[in-house]
C-alpha cells in the first residue's frame, strides 16, 4: 500500500510497520477469496491525495466507506459524481444550507472540500460489501489514529468535525487549547435529530479559520 509523500513522511513508520503489513495481507486474503471490498484498492488512500499533509485546514472524521456498490471512493461521506446521495449525506446537506444558505447540493461529491483542505477521513479505510464495520479491528484504527496525532501535534489551528461516538472517541488526543474541537451527533436518519441538527459546524469552522488568519472554506460544491 502506499501513501501521499507528504503524508508519508510523517506515517512512513506505521506504513512500513507489522501491523499494515498484515492489514495488507488481510484485504488481499479477502479479495482472493472472491469478496468485495470497497472502496478499489487505488482509492483507499484518496483523502490523503487529494489533501497533503501541509494542505490541512480541517478534519472531518467519518466511521466506514459505504457498502455499496459504486458509493464509496476514499472520501468520508462523499459519493462519485451520479450516484445517489446517501441518508446521512443528505442529512449534513440539510444542515450545511440551514447553517450558511448556500444551495442544496444536486450531486454528493465532496472532492472540491478536500482540494481545499477539508481531510475527509474514515475511521477504517476499507469495508465488505453489504457488512457495515466488518474491517474494524483488522489494523485502520491504528493508522487512522496516527493520521489524527500527527496533525494535532505538528500542525496549528486545526478544525477537527467529529460525529457520533465513534468519531469523538478520536478526539482524545486533540489539544482543544490549540485546535477547534466541533462535536455533535451523528448525521445518520437515526441520531441527526439529537445534536446534530443546529450544530452549526460549517460556519463555526469558518469563523475559526479567518480567525487564525486562514481562508475560510467554500462549501458550496455546486459551484465545483
Amino acid at each position: 500500500m502506499h501513501i501521499e509523500q507528504s503524508w508519508h513522511h510523517h506515517l512512513g513508520k506505521i506504513m512500513d510497520g507489522k501491523q499494515m503489513s498484515q492489514l495488507s495481507g488481510f484485504l488481499d486474503a479477502e479479495r482472493a477469496k472472491g469478496r468485495h471490498i470497497y472502496p478499489p484498492p487505488e482509492s483507499i488512500f484518496t483523502a490523503f491525495t487529494l489533501t497533503p499533509f501541509n494542505a490541512v485546514k480541517v478534519v472531518i472524521i467519518g466511521q466506514d466507506p459505504y457498502h455499496g456498490p459504486g458509493q464509496a471512493h476514499g472520501l468520508s461521506f462523499s459519493v462519485p459524481d451520479g450516484v445517489k446521495i446517501p441518508p446521512s449525506l443528505r442529512n449534513i446537506f440539510k444542515e450545511l444550507v440551514s447553517d450558511i444558505g448556500c444551495p442544496a447540493p444536486v450531486h454528493g461529491n465532496l472532492e472540491s472540500w478536500a482540494h481545499q483542505g477539508v481531510l475527509l477521513l474514515n475511521n477504517c479505510l476499507t469495508v465488505e460489501n453489504g457488512k457495515a464495520g466488518s474491517h474494524q479491528g483488522k489494523g485502520w484504527e491504528a493508522f487512522t489514529d496516527a493520521a489524527i496525532s500527527q496533525l494535532a501535534e505538528i500542525r496549528e489551528h486545526l478544525v477537527f468535525i467529529l460525529w457520533g461516538r465513534k468519531a469523538a472517541e478520536k478526539g482524545h488526543a486533540i489539544d482543544a487549547s490549540r485546535h477547534l474541537i466541533v462535536t455533535a451527533a451523528h448525521p445518520s436518519p437515526l441520531s441527526a435529530y439529537n445534536g446534530f441538527f443546529g450544530s452549526r459546524p460549517f460556519s463555526r469552522t469558518n469563523s475559526y479559520l479567518k480567525a487564525h488568519g486562514q481562508t475560510a472554506i467554500d462549501w458550496n460544491i455546486n459551484e465545483s
